[in-house]
């Protein structure tokens, strides 16, 4: 269980400094999972540990993702990696209207979604602004 747990961490961003750990270059190749001492499995691990522990409500969320993306392809997982980032560098009110649009969409048949795809990329600023004022996205 504990790689699907250090899965769920990389995937969730709780590892602290992950977006500094794609910057610095190791002098030495890090060893396999088996070849860590118990300490450095402690590092990986004790963010997702206490992000289990202090929300149990969110557990299951968490334990899913974790499943889902030990499910998918090297290249899902790719594009699920850009996709947070694209989604952390993203300004608040993009944010909105993303999570809006998502909320939308996924309820909706493929067809569907195609369709507000095209009227979405037609309208103005002023346009999707209003559609988000009609369509908020839900609260957690």
């Amino acid at each position: 269980m504990k790689p699907l747990l250090l899965t769920a961490a990389l995937l969730l961003g709780g590892l602290a400094g992950t977006a500094h750990a794609q910057d610095a270059t190791p002098a030495a190749p890090l060893p396999s999972w088996e070849q860590l001492t118990p300490a450095q499995r402690d590092v990986l691990i004790a963010p997702m540990r206490e992000r289990w522990n202090r929300a149990p409500e969110d557990r299951a969320r968490i334990y899913e993702r974790a499943r889902r993306w030990q499910q998918m392809t090297p290249e899902q997982r790719r594009d699920a990696r850009h996709g947070m980032h694209r989604w952390e560098r993203m300004d608040p009110a993009k944010r909105e209207q993303a999570h809006a649009l998502y909320e939308r969409m996924r309820t909706m048949s493929p067809e569907q979604r195609k369709a507000l795809r095209a009227q979405w990329h037609e309208m103005s600023p002023e346009q999707r602004k209003q559609w988000i004022e009609q369509n908020p996205p839900k609260k957690p």
